[in-house]
């Protein structure tokens, strides 16, 4: 009976060990995605509130904007990490915001359907664009894509100088966004450029 117990109480060690370590694990996930801050612009209450609620419950800080001309106030006062953007705005539009930020990564959620006004989009600066109705499960998703590709982007060996942003791991340069091809000769012309601005 006692060696009954004996075991009973080391298996039921190991688990709680085994329970504390999946406790730790999931602080430490919840610890990084709750630093994100999402910047949700979309006048429609009820959709908005609906992407909020989906991304709180992933334990992201959401910071509220009801139109074009409010979520450029947030940009300029909060830290922002990612930003879902619909286009129908009342002020400035989504297709204006998108042409004036620069450096935070930009999901539009729109009722917009047809492929000209995806392709305008995204080549005028967006990162990717979901239609609406959406699914919270690929919004999560498509919102995780987003952060772990501005992350790895900003832990990469980067010089800076104004829009020009020089990879000195890839050896690429970006102007505005669009990469530009350089020879090894005017990489290092511009590399010592941004080196010495």
């Amino acid at each position: 009976m006692q060696l009954q117990i004996s075991k009973l109480l080391h298996m039921l060690m190991g688990k709680l060990a085994l329970l504390e370590e999946c406790q730790k694990f999931l602080d430490k996930m919840v610890k990084e995605v709750s630093m994100k801050n999402i910047l949700i612009v979309e006048d429609d209450n009820d959709i908005h509130n609906l992407i909020k609620e989906i991304l709180e419950k992933a334990h992201y800080k959401t910071i509220d904007a009801y139109s074009g001309t409010e979520s450029l106030m947030h940009l300029e006062k909060e830290n922002v990490d990612l930003i879902l953007l619909d286009l129908m705005l009342p002020g400035l539009n989504g297709e204006e915001i998108i042409k004036k930020v620069k450096n935070i990564p930009i999901i539009v959620i729109s009722a917009k359907i047809s492929p000209e006004d995806k392709v305008n989009v995204l080549l005028n600066g967006a990162n990717d664009y979901i239609t609406k109705p959406f699914n919270s499960e690929e919004l999560l998703a498509r919102v995780k894509v987003q952060l772990r590709i501005s992350d790895a982007r900003f832990q990469t060996n980067e010089l800076k100088y104004q829009d020009i942003i020089l990879n000195e791991d890839t050896h690429t340069i970006y102007i505005n966004e669009k990469q530009i091809y350089l020879t090894k000769t005017e990489y290092a012309i511009m590399k010592q450029l941004l080196l010495n601005p």
